[in-house]
């Protein structure tokens, strides 16, 4: 049995973890207040542009878009989104699984022809340590996303490269946040975007319900608005992702780190009556010691 000492040093131990992980949780819970307040203000701007999107494409059939040409892959991109730091439960993980799932999927094009653009430190380690086609280090967009910062690196590289035809598909793959408690793995083909049925989110889907088709009126045409609003549309899905990411961060990180406090309090609810039954054996050793010197001394 452990001594009175090493108990309460464990305890102490313990306790001064608890306090660690408490502090983090509320670190992350603030962080994904901002992070949530930041995907209801972007739906909006996105839904309305979506639906705008899909109006359009109704009318105008026979459009073609170099964005939506279908061609035999030869060469692809990966754009993957993790965070910087751990302490989120399998966040990282499942993000690098999926990616090497990806990997496995695409092999037979070879390493050199499978370009990895890694949002957030621990994907960017991964790939570089798998001896990936890495792209850049792009870890300061998890931290603070922005829609300058994501659409100048990242979306107009990658579009510019496929309208080159330098790459066939580029595919993301992301946490789409939920909720607090619900993060879902996405992996998505993001070029060439399909023009049959546009992307709708649910809550856009719900708002078409009572909606009419909108019949505009524009200038020069439909067409013209179209190579505008599409490109805009796809800008606007990336930074969707990067906000999506980094909420889903933090919402893992809050749920880790209350895990790591329930598993804390429990620990030291065992350890205190570890020490208490410690201590209690000790006195009654003492005890016994004394009545027996007792006992010795009347003899």
């Amino acid at each position: 049995m452990a001594s009175l000492k090493e108990v309460k040093a464990r305890i102490a131990s313990v306790t001064s973890t608890q306090k660690i992980t408490g502090a983090m949780k509320m670190v992350s819970s603030a962080k994904l207040k901002k992070a949530e307040r930041a995907i209801e203000s972007i739906e909006p701007y996105q839904n309305r542009l979506n639906r705008i999107l899909n109006n359009f494409l109704k009318t105008e059939t026979d459009y073609k878009s170099e964005l939506a040409d279908i061609r035999p892959v030869n060469r692809i991109a990966i754009v993957v989104f993790s965070s910087n730091s751990s302490l989120c439960g399998a966040f990282n993980s499942n993000v690098i699984k999926q990616m090497n799932a990806v990997l496995d999927e695409y092999k037979h094009l070879g390493k050199e022809n499978i370009e990895i653009y890694p949002i957030g430190q621990k994907v960017y380690s991964a790939a570089v340590k798998l001896e990936l086609n890495v792209q850049g280090n792009y870890k300061s967009f998890a931290d603070k996303p922005t829609f300058e910062a994501i659409t100048d690196n990242v979306t107009n590289v990658i579009v510019n490269k496929f309208i080159k035809k330098e790459l066939d598909k580029i595919i993301v793959i992301y946490h789409h946040f939920k909720n607090t408690s619900s993060q879902i793995l996405v992996s998505n083909t993001f070029l060439p975007i399909s023009l049959d049925t546009a992307v709708e989110t649910e809550a856009d889907a719900d708002a078409g319900k009572n909606s009419f088709s909108a019949d505009y009126i524009v200038e020069p045409n439909k067409a013209a608005i179209l190579e505008v609003l599409i490109p805009k549309a796809i800008k606007t899905k990336m930074y969707a992702c990067l906000l999506d990411s980094n909420a889903s961060e933090h919402a893992a990180r809050v749920v880790a780190m209350q895990t790591a406090n329930d598993n804390a309090e429990s620990l030291i609810s065992e350890l205190t009556i570890l020490y208490n039954k410690t201590r209690q054996a000790a006195i009654t050793s003492e005890l016994l010691d004394i009545v027996g010197g007792a006992a010795a001394l009347e003899n």
